[in-house]
């Protein structure tokens, strides 16, 4: 069976996030190991025969074998997320193909680089499915998530991150706020500009490779001050979520 085929994969779990986020987990009949950052296409097919497809990044790690976890935000009007949210159950198949990706991937390697990872939004998920690998395979490079939302409750997987960075000195965990931040935040509260990336940046001994994933806006703005910075263009990944229809 080949990655591009498509499978029935049945849903096994349904774990909110925040108020407009959901993480999916599926069983899958035909299992293939994917690197951090790749994705899955779900189809749904309505009776009449109309189908519609979304890309989704994969949440989960590698070493969580036999199923992976796709974290997806509900999105105004959207016809896939909009029957995710309300029209799936425990039980339930849906029909995917994966992995699918080998650009904005990473590998996890012992000898890994410092990591700089940037996250607009729900653009955290791909980020997360590196962190987690990088957590289980006990990796110890140098890595910092500058994570940026408008307000606290739509942090999606703000308790686990929280853990991971308590349990990891290695790790540091930069939320940004950019519309509301909780009472007494000393934190960022700001848009993501070069004067914020530089700051990030003086936290590396060394330079890093950096994944930044989010709105189109968000991601070109970063990426353009991290050359600015004189991050090499190579060692700058973006992925970015535009409209899609949800």
């Amino acid at each position: 069976m080949s990655k591009l085929d498509w499978q029935r994969a049945t849903v096994t779990a349904i774990r909110p996030e925040t108020p407009r986020v959901k993480t999916f987990t599926l069983r899958l009949p035909q299992w293939t190991p994917h690197l951090p950052g790749q994705h899955y296409t779900l189809r749904l097919t309505a009776p009449d025969g109309y189908q519609a497809e979304r890309s989704y990044s994969i949440a989960s790690p590698p070493e969580q074998t036999g199923e992976i976890e796709l974290t997806v935000e509900a999105v105004d009007d959207g016809e896939v997320s909009g029957y995710l949210f309300e029209g799936v159950g425990v039980g339930d198949q849906l029909e995917v193909r994966g992995p699918i990706g080998g650009y904005f991937v990473w590998r996890g390697m012992p000898d890994a680089r410092p990591l700089l990872l940037l996250a607009g939004g729900s653009g955290v998920v791909p980020l997360m499915a590196m962190l987690r690998h990088r957590q289980r395979a006990k990796l110890r490079n140098p890595t910092v998530l500058l994570f940026s939302i408008r307000t606290p409750e739509e942090a999606i997987y703000q308790e686990e991150l929280k853990s991971m960075a308590a349990a990891d000195d290695t790790f540091t965990l930069l939320l940004d706020y950019t519309r509301q931040a909780p009472a007494g935040w000393t934190g960022y509260h700001r848009r993501i500009d070069k004067a914020l990336l530089a700051e990030v940046m003086g936290q590396f001994a060394a330079s890093p490779e950096c994944y930044v994933c989010g709105p189109t806006g968000l991601v070109e703005n970063a990426a353009t001050a991290l050359l600015e910075l004189g991050l090499p263009a190579q060692d700058i990944k973006t992925e970015r979520f535009g409209p899609t229809g949800g």
